[in-house]
């Protein structure tokens, strides 16, 4: 009988370590910080791509699709949810959260992108073996085996109900939206099925990146020699970047002679230097300038006329942003700290003033699109107050034969039209000013005087303008 030990037999499977993919479990950490903290993706990728990077663990191509499966799961949450959803068997409230964003990240490969089904539902498992165990792996990869059954025109035609029934849910479903901001939209653009079918695909679209060369600063000429670059469509300040470009590596925008802002924000601050007045042009205001691109244009415009512009901005810090976009400036300007409503300064002051007022920001979806999923109907009545006593302050501010710009970066009419007719009823010695001749060709601007602009029709955020002018 031999002395040696006798080796232990082997059941099942050997274990084996999960392979650690940098790129996902940086997506499911962006995912989760949006989740926990109500982070917006587009100030928590950054820090997290530039740290892996630093050391070692992702290229450029790795960077990219880590931000491709961010945007893509946060964009389609709905549409994943609702496939999800069928292939569970409990409500989806009652599934963990991370759990939750391993799956929609593995639904996002499955039905957003090329990566092929088995490479997909792998990838995710070996995810949910690092960042959830074993035990939840195992419920991931039942679940997404389910998911891999049908393509995504498939799912949608089983989890969508049909639009002659429902046509708000059906588009909220296929298009990603909640369903009381498609009927918003819906509202606010007017029309039939196909206007609302493409501003909601515009939403689920990477908006490209837009510079701004602020006058006297820099040129359009100087950003579109530093990289693969092509003119703006409206503003003759924009530049447009080519996919990937990455604006800190442009000198101008790095010395803040430039800066990263939409055309849509950049035509709203045009169409008020533009706008005639009765009387001087000396004393301008941009009442709710944080966090600084619409007064870092204003001012640059101000310089050129020998205007002098004050920036003022409630919150601190962000009224250090402001000055930060400022510096540099060309001509005398000021930044405060103020309440706009409560303003420091005296009644009449000014000859130009916008009030860009806070918002839903349903006109940024494309942007920021885990917004649409926090936003709530109540969530107007909460804005109503401000919005209106931020116009009334800037009716109140400018002088008679002056002009206010009220903007929103929301198309919904409780924020937009229903705010200024309000405020016109009240201060019946004002005009609305026709914007339209201001903002050059643009098509679709409809009758006017306001002036909304649209994703799908102009590529731009879904900005709101209208002009006032104080006539007695």
């Amino acid at each position: 009988m031999s002395d040696q030990p006798r080796r232990p037999r082997r059941t099942g499977k050997p274990y084996r370590r999960p392979q650690k993919d940098p790129v996902r479990i940086l997506a499911f950490e962006a995912l989760r910080a949006v989740d926990e903290r109500d982070a917006y993706a587009n100030l928590v990728l950054p820090p997290l791509l530039r740290k892996a990077r630093e050391k070692g663990e992702l290229d450029a191509r790795d960077a990219a699709l880590a931000t491709e499966l961010v945007y893509g799961t946060l964009r389609h949450q709905g549409t994943y949810d609702a496939v999800i959803a069928a292939c569970v068997d409990r409500p989806l409230r009652e599934v963990d959260p991370p759990v939750l964003d391993v799956l929609s990240l593995g639904a996002h490969q499955l039905l957003g992108t090329r990566i092929p089904a088995h490479a997909a539902v792998s990838a995710s498992v070996e995810l949910a073996r690092v960042v959830l165990g074993d035990g939840r792996a195992k419920f991931v990869n039942a679940v997404l085996r389910k998911v891999a059954r049908q393509d995504l025109d498939g799912w949608l035609e089983q989890v969508a109900p049909p639009y002659d029934a429902d046509p708000e849910d059906h588009l909220a479903v296929v298009h990603s939206h909640p369903r009381w901001i498609v009927s918003a939209l819906w509202d606010s653009l007017g029309g039939g099925r196909a206007g609302i079918e493409d501003l909601l695909r515009a939403d689920n679209e990477r908006p490209e990146v837009t510079l701004v060369a602020r006058p006297g600063r820099a040129t359009t000429g100087e950003l579109l020699d530093e990289q693969a670059a092509v003119p703006g469509r409206w503003s003759p300040y924009a530049v447009r970047l080519a996919e990937g470009g990455e604006p800190g590596a442009v000198p101008a925008v790095a010395e803040g002679r430039a800066g990263v802002q939409d055309e849509g924000s950049q035509l709203v601050a045009l169409a008020l230097a533009h706008a005639p007045l009765d009387g001087p042009d000396r004393f301008w205001l941009d009442g709710c300038a944080g966090p600084g691109g619409k007064a870092a244009l204003l001012g640059a415009l101000a310089a050129e006329r020998g205007a002098v512009l004050l920036a003022s901005e409630k919150q601190p810090h962000r009224a250090g942003l402001v000055a930060r976009a400022l510096a540099g400036n060309q001509g005398p300007y000021q930044v405060i700290a103020a309440d706009g409503t409560r303003p420091p300064w005296r009644p009449g002051s000014f000859d130009r003033v916008l009030v860009d007022v806070p918002c839903t920001g349903l006109g940024a979806l494309r942007r920021r699109p885990e917004a649409r999923w926090r936003r709530r109907p109540a969530d107007l009545d909460g804005f109503a107050p401000l919005q209106r006593g931020l116009l009334r302050t800037a009716l109140e501010s400018v002088r008679v034969g002056g002009v206010v710009g009220y903007a929103t970066c929301s198309p919904h009419l409780a924020e937009t039209r229903a705010v200024v007719g309000d405020l016109l009823k009240q201060f019946p010695e004002t005009e609305l000013v026709d914007a339209r001749p201001l903002l050059g060709d643009l098509p679709g601007l409809g009758e006017g005087p306001d002036v909304q602009l649209w994703p799908h029709l102009h590529g731009t955020d879904a900005m709101y303008l209208a002009l006032i002018r104080r006539t007695g």
